[in-house]
């Protein structure tokens, strides 16, 4: 780390489903500047791409791992065999859910997705991260920051509907997003605050009517335009980034390579932006 970027920055990474994964080229970019965040919080995808980059992945690995479980549109007949197995776990991942309280199954996803990392706690992360969950009966945030990771990494994740809400020392918990989708109120101890917001860009020129699924997550992301509006006029963080991302359904896991395409230019704005920071 060279002396310009020995200021203590923090990063939150909010909540978004697969538009979260914007959060991935952002991290190629601070690895680009030399730059090693002080600390992270993140809520839901945030929280898991947080935790992925804490425990020792770089920008580039996590990029090569998301790709390494779609079809990407550079693939041959030759790649897409090479890959039908990570192809063939990826999809049972998202298998139905027969029980209460979720479509998917959070413990054969998750425990797939963090299958291949050493990292079980907290404490053992390389960088210090803080997850959010909420508390469906206090309608409080949750925050995690010590103990078992997955757990909290689940619990943070749980989208109302999706996925089954976690019990956790009592504690019935569903997505950070309901209380707290872009975190960067924990980060008050770092000298410069980056706040990544990846809910849907809105688009009031389409009028058509939105599907179940759709209907049900553009209304949290109303929820956390208003909510994110208010917080930026009452205390704004010293960056603010929200990639224009949209026609990209919350939970479309093969749209990885257009949340990158879409995410590209706010990312070079933001390396600008940090950069001019950093050089004050």
């Amino acid at each position: 780390m060279t002396d310009k970027n020995r200021q203590r920055i923090g990063i939150a990474l909010g909540g978004g489903g697969v538009r979260g994964l914007a959060h991935v080229p952002l991290l190629e970019a601070l690895d680009d500047l030399g730059v090693r965040p002080a600390c992270l919080a993140g809520t839901s995808i945030g929280a898991i791409v947080g935790a992925a980059y804490a425990s020792g992945l770089n920008g580039r690995e996590m990029r090569e791992l998301c790709l390494r479980h779609i079809v990407t549109r550079d693939d041959s007949l030759s790649d897409i065999i090479d890959k039908r197995t990570q192809l063939r776990i990826w999809l049972d991942a998202f298998g139905l859910e027969r029980g209460r309280g979720g479509l998917v199954s959070a413990d054969r996803m998750f425990g797939y997705l963090f299958e291949g990392l050493r990292v079980k706690r907290f404490e053992e992360l390389e960088i210090p991260l803080s997850v959010v969950a909420s508390d469906y009966w206090s309608s409080k945030a949750v925050v995690f920051d010590s103990g078992e990771l997955l757990p909290a990494l689940r619990a943070s994740s749980a989208f109302p509907g999706v996925f089954a809400p976690a019990e956790i020392d009592g504690r019935v918990l569903v997505d950070g997003g309901m209380v707290n989708n872009v975190p960067y109120d924990l980060l008050d101890d770092c000298d410069v605050i980056v706040a990544v917001d990846v809910a849907k860009s809105r688009e009031p020129e389409r009028h058509s009517k939105p599907g179940f699924i759709d209907a049900i997550v553009g209304a949290f992301d109303i929820m956390h335009e208003v909510e994110m509006a208010r917080r930026l006029e009452l205390d704004p963080p010293d960056l603010y980034v929200h990639p224009e991302i949209g026609m990209i359904g919350a939970f479309d896991f093969t749209a990885v390579e257009d949340v990158f395409d879409q995410a590209a230019p706010a990312i070079e704005h933001f390396k600008v932006q940090l950069g001019k920071l950093l050089e004050t």
